[in-house]
């Protein structure tokens, strides 16, 4: 069987560093990062927003562009935007720059998730707000994709199919995250029923143990597995995911406190071998 395109998303190179530190830019410049990637077999990558801001600061976007495409990289993401739906106006900045960077990178998709905070009920407040950030995405030759989590406002994929299908833009998708998945409950049976392959523009896998560690965002940053390693049915998602119609690529999000000590080959080699075993 040929080998999946797996994508290391923006955590699994960013070596020492974490979601919602006061700083979130990795250890690694982003050239290194491109280089570690495609040398470790890697189709493409993610960067996080302080990661593409110290890009524009020094080398600039065409530059790192360049790298990538020299490097056979062929699926470039990035993240993140919150606070779309308020009325603040304090998340443009963030956007914006995200939007300048997808376009420059070429990025496939523009990552946002809502806030930590408890499930919603009542979609409408969001609706306008993601189809005007898909208006604006595809006017820059990308896409917007909402990642359900679990501890937030959007917290199941089912749900998130919901606003997508409302937002009724082309260029508005999901991101499925599998940790998201199973910690939310959600059963592959409910993925095949409120999922179709238009709305996924992106699906991310790992691994993870049976029981939460801590509150669910501590151990989804700190206690991702290696897929093998936890106990968690990867390859009855890929599955899933393979008969909704989704063919991938497939993002590889390893976010742990072991995986962040790891050498930056080490953690790529790793995470990306462990990842094919789900494939069958």
């Amino acid at each position: 069987m040929t080998e999946p395109a797996l994508i290391a998303s923006c955590w699994t190179s960013a070596g020492d560093t974490a979601p919602l530190r006061a700083s979130e830019l990795s250890p690694y410049d982003a050239q290194t990062r491109v280089r570690e990637v495609s040398a470790s077999g890697w189709e493409g990558l993610g960067f996080v927003l302080d990661d593409l801001r110290r890009v524009r600061a020094s080398i600039g976007y065409d530059r790192l562009a360049d790298d990538i495409r020299s490097s056979e990289l062929t699926h470039v993401e990035v993240e993140l935007c919150s606070g779309w739906w308020t009325d603040d106006g304090a998340w443009r900045r963030d956007w914006d720059d995200l939007l300048d960077a997808a376009q420059s990178l070429g990025a496939s998709f523009i990552k946002i998730a809502t806030a930590m905070a408890p499930q919603v009920d009542d979609l409408e407040p969001f609706v306008k707000p993601l189809r005007r950030l898909a208006i604006e995405a595809e006017a820059h030759g990308t896409r917007v994709a909402l990642e359900p989590f679990p501890f937030g406002m959007i917290a199941t994929v089912p749900q998130g199919a919901q606003l997508i299908d409302q937002v009724a833009h082309p260029a508005a998708g999901l991101i499925i995250d599998f940790w998201h998945v199973f910690r939310a409950g959600t059963s592959f049976a409910e993925l095949s029923e409120s999922v179709n392959a238009d709305v996924v523009f992106g699906v991310e896998l790992c691994d993870a143990d049976a029981e939460v560690v801590g509150t669910l965002f501590e151990d989804t940053r700190d206690n991702r597995r290696l897929i093998g390693e936890g106990v968690q049915d990867v390859a009855g998602f890929v599955e899933t995911m393979r008969a909704i119609g989704f063919a991938g690529p497939w993002g590889v999000e390893i976010l742990s406190a072991e995986h962040r000590q790891r050498p930056l080959r080490e953690g790529l080699e790793l995470a990306r071998t462990t990842t094919l075993s789900a494939f069958r």
